[in-house]
């Protein structure tokens, strides 16, 4: 799955961000490390939030 991220460089090197997935962001020192740590922080946000909502009821919808 592909996720739209937004960068911006820092004076610690670059923050990394999810718009998709509020609260999801992550940093690194070079541009090449933060888009790898957005992976793990995308990965264990997806993971919190199956396991926050594994006991609630749910639907799937289409869109498009």
């Amino acid at each position: 799955m592909k996720y739209k991220v937004n960068i911006k460089e820092t004076d610690e090197g670059y923050a990394i961000w999810v718009p998709g997935l509020p609260g999801c962001w992550s940093q690194g020192a070079t541009e090449e490390e933060a888009l790898e740590n957005i992976k793990d922080a995308i990965k264990a946000y997806i993971d919190t939030a199956e396991e926050l909502g594994k006991d609630k009821e749910a639907r799937y919808v289409e869109v498009g």
